[in-house]
């Protein structure tokens, strides 16, 4: 059987891998390093195949010539965006927010509802994952009091597939036993690989897409709680600081924000101070 060779010319040159990396910067924040051009060169071929445009080369024409940015800039950054995601992810994060966190909001704050924001929430892990708390929490502690998980994304293909709240099992082992059995939906065929999120929880959680390069977050009230995590890496330190500076100017004096454990926000003027590590108060 002969295989086709790919043609000399269905390469991403060095100059239109610059215009790519250029406007993905400026549009989402994200850097690509030279060392990232053969990972976006991969990401990008499926696109050659939905225009069907022959080469990177007629496929940045489009894009930057042709006026083709306009509708495809939401596909370029769901393809180069990085999506790992997991069920209590960080567990000492969810444990902070039940021993200290939340008891401390109930006391301070006297509005019903807690306002929570998952927002950089990739598939959904994380935002289910801070409803399974709150609802066992409330349960136990307060149930007059309500909860809601804006969870927003940039990539609309991440949101979709968080809106369904369908997830493979083996994604979903992370969940505690008797979490699992209140709040996630066993298949009627054991044969089958997936679970669901059960309505009553999916119904907590809001989605949308936001850009956390904008100068506005849409986001409504300020917050109690937002988390933040493992996206932050991908910003320069400009910003970084951009992005924790909007991030506090949504969240409510005695609220919480949660960074990723790699991540950090030394150097910057914030109205934060740290009480647990990657956790800040709001001052």
């Amino acid at each position: 059987m002969m295989v086709r060779s790919q043609p000399l010319d269905d390469r991403l040159s060095k100059r239109n891998f610059e215009l790519l990396s250029k406007y993905i910067y400026n549009y989402s924040g994200i850097k690509m390093p030279q060392t990232k051009m053969t990972m976006l060169e991969g990401r990008l071929r499926r696109r050659l195949r939905v225009t069907g445009l022959p080469t990177f080369d007629s496929y940045c024409d489009y894009l930057f010539k042709h006026g083709g940015i306009e509708t495809e800039a939401i596909f370029l950054i769901d393809a180069v965006t990085t999506n790992k995601t997991d069920f209590f992810r960080e567990p000492k994060h969810f444990d902070y927010m039940m021993q200290r966190a939340l008891p401390d909001i109930l006391q301070t704050f006297g509005e019903r509802r807690i306002r929570i924001w998952s927002s950089a929430c990739s598939t959904g892990a994380e935002p289910y994952t801070i409803a399974m708390v709150m609802s066992d929490f409330l349960e136990a502690n307060a149930p007059e009091r309500d909860y809601f998980v804006l969870a927003t994304d940039l990539s609309t293909d991440v949101l979709q597939k968080a809106q369904r709240g369908i997830y493979q099992s083996d994604l979903l082992q992370p969940v505690p036993a008797e979490m699992m059995q209140k709040y996630v939906m066993q298949p009627s065929d054991n044969r089958r690989q997936e679970m669901r999120i059960s309505p009553k929880l999916r119904s907590r959680v809001g989605f949308a897409r936001l850009n956390l390069m904008d100068q506005a977050y849409p986001v409504g009230d300020p917050m109690h709680i937002i988390f933040c995590r493992n996206v932050l890496i991908y910003f320069d330190k400009p910003t970084q600081s951009h992005v924790l500076t909007r991030l506090c100017n949504n969240l409510l004096p005695g609220g919480y924000l949660f960074i990723g454990h790699s991540e950090t926000v030394t150097g910057f003027d914030l109205p934060i101070r740290q009480v647990a590590n990657t956790v800040f108060k709001r001052i």
